[in-house]
C-alpha cells in the first residue's frame, strides 16, 4: 500500500527490453535508506519489486500487463520518474490509499498556470473517468491529486509548487501520457452495488417455492 505522496524523483539508469517484458534499473537517494530484496516501490504509481539492488540503482522485473496497462513501457534511459516505499505501518498517511495497480492511462490535453498554481487536464477513458469525482481523489503517476473539476471527457487538478518542484508531473507536456489510478473506494462500492442489483434482479422472478409447489415441482 502507498500514500501517493513522492518520496523523491529517481532517474532510469538502464531499460532492458524482453519479448513482451522489460527490466528497469532505477538509480535514486532517499529510497535506499531503507530497502531490501522483495520490497515494493511505486514508480510512476506503478508498484515494482525490488529484484536486485547495488549502491543507488535498484533493479524491477515489469510484466506485459504491466507494459499494456502502465506507460513504463515509455521509458528511456535518462527518463525521471516518480518515487516512493511502501507505506510503513508506524507513517503518517498524507495522502489517500494508492494500490500501485494501474487502472489505465490519461493524455495531459492541457496545462494553464494560475498565479502560483498550475492546471492540468487529463483526457482519459470512460471507464476511468465513471469513477473520478469532484473533490475526489486520483493518482497520476503515482501522485496522489485532489480532483478539481470533471466532465465526460477529461478531469483537470490544480498543482501546488511543492508538488510541481518535487514530482514529474510539471516536466510533462501536453500529448504525454500519464498513469491513473481510481480511488480503491469507488472501485469497491460500484462492485458491491452490482452485485446487489444482480441479487434484486433475481428476487423479483416469479418462480417461487409456491409456484413450484402447485405444479408439482
Amino acid at each position: 500500500m502507498f500514500t501517493g505522496i513522492i518520496e523523491e524523483l529517481g532517474t532510469v539508469k538502464a531499460v532492458k527490453k524482453g519479448a513482451k517484458s522489460a527490466e528497469l534499473s532505477i538509480e535514486g537517494r532517499k529510497i535506499f535508506d531503507d530497502i531490501h530484496l522483495g520490497d515494493s516501490v511505486a514508480v510512476n504509481g506503478v508498484c515494482l519489486t525490488v529484484t536486485e539492488y547495488s549502491g543507488n540503482i535498484f533493479k524491477a522485473d515489469v510484466m506485459n500487463e504491466t507494459l499494456m496497462r502502465s506507460s513504463l513501457g515509455s521509458l528511456k534511459i535518462g527518463s525521471k520518474v516518480n518515487l516512493e516505499r511502501a507505506m510503513a505501518a508506524n507513517g503518517r498517511f498524507g495522502g489517500h490509499i494508492v494500490s500501485g495497480h494501474i487502472d489505465g492511462t490519461g493524455i495531459i490535453s492541457d496545462l494553464t498556470k494560475d498565479d502560483i498554481a498550475v492546471w492540468v487536464t487529463i483526457k482519459t477513458t470512460p471507464e476511468i473517468l465513471r469513477l473520478i469525482v469532484e473533490k475526489g481523489s486520483i493518482a497520476i503517476d503515482g501522485i496522489s491529486l485532489t480532483v478539481a473539476r470533471v466532465s465526460q471527457t477529461d478531469f483537470a487538478v490544480s498543482i501546488i509548487p511543492h508538488t510541481g518542484a518535487n514530482t514529474t508531473l510539471l516536466m510533462k507536456n501536453k500529448g504525454d501520457v500519464v498513469n491513473l489510478e481510481n480511488d480503491i473506494t469507488g472501485k469497491y462500492i460500484e462492485k458491491l452495488l452490482g452485485l446487489s442489483q444482480k441479487q434484486e434482479v433475481k428476487s423479483e422472478s416469479k418462480i417461487t417455492r409456491e409456484f413450484l409447489t402447485k405444479y408439482g415441482f
